[in-house]
């Protein structure tokens, strides 16, 4: 199985969980479109949002710099909009959109202000932008190792292009020049086996990135398996919902 394979298997369980539909769901309610008011959700994947707003009678174009991706949703929706582009050129025009939305996209962009330029670009004056993400350092997880936990967590984030930028939508949004900035915190939490693959690949990355031994990477390990084998593991992931109105100016 290839990686992109592999990616898209565990996006499509994330996605189904009931959390992941009530958060898109969410997202949805605050961007006040109405039907057929056109939109674009950057970083579309394989498109499970663009199908359900397309379900909601908004006309959605799905967006994403991930050929593969692109191609996965075109065969699975092949009635749907979806282009390949990223978030600093998006294959739309100006003032072309009601809505835009990005989940999970921003904190691998290393320039989110371009990013956020381009938003206001494409979005027609009084439209919506709605940014959904995770903190990379805002894990929140149960260990009988609590300081190596902590220094797992940090050297995952640092392995991230931009892990902070959830906590900065609302800045980042101001200082674009956005209106009726609002965010919200929803934080989801996990237990069992389902997020323990994600739980050990934070250990991995720490020990290929030379922060943590061996030992400590296996000991780790098989303390967040054990908890997950005993349903004892614990991980609460704060998500962040920040929404915004484009200003009537044209520029």
């Amino acid at each position: 199985m290839s990686n992109e394979t592999d990616l898209i298997r565990l996006l499509d369980i994330a996605d189904a969980m009931p959390g992941a539909a009530a958060l898109r769901a969410r997202s949805y309610e605050l961007l006040r479109l109405r039907p057929g008011d056109p939109a674009v959700d950057v970083g579309c994947g394989a498109g499970r949002a663009v199908a359900e707003l397309n379900d909601q009678k908004i006309t959605a174009i799905g967006v994403d710099v991930n050929e593969e991706m692109i191609g996965v949703a075109r065969r699975r929706r092949p009635e749907a909009d979806f282009r390949v582009g990223d978030a600093y050129r998006l294959p739309l025009g100006d003032h072309e959109v009601a809505g835009y939305r990005a989940d999970k996209v921003f904190h691998e962009l290393a320039d989110p202000a371009t990013a956020l330029a381009e938003a206001r670009r494409v979005l027609a004056p009084g439209g919506r932008i709605v940014l959904v993400g995770q903190d990379w350092d805002a894990f929140v997880i149960d260990s009988d190792q609590p300081g190596l936990t902590r220094t797992i967590v940090h050297a995952r984030a640092d392995l991230i292009t931009n892990p902070r930028a959830a906590r900065a939508y609302r800045n980042l949004l101001l200082d674009a020049g956005f209106g009726d900035v609002e965010v919200e915190v929803h934080t989801e939490v996990f237990t069992g086996t389902t997020m323990l693959r994600m739980l050990t690949g934070l250990a991995q990355a720490a020990h290929a990135a030379g922060v943590i031994t061996r030992e400590q990477c296996d000991a780790w390990t098989a303390e967040q398996t054990r908890r997950a084998e005993q349903d004892r593991l614990f991980l609460a992931l704060p998500l962040f919902l920040a929404s915004a109105t484009r200003g009537s100016s044209i520029r």
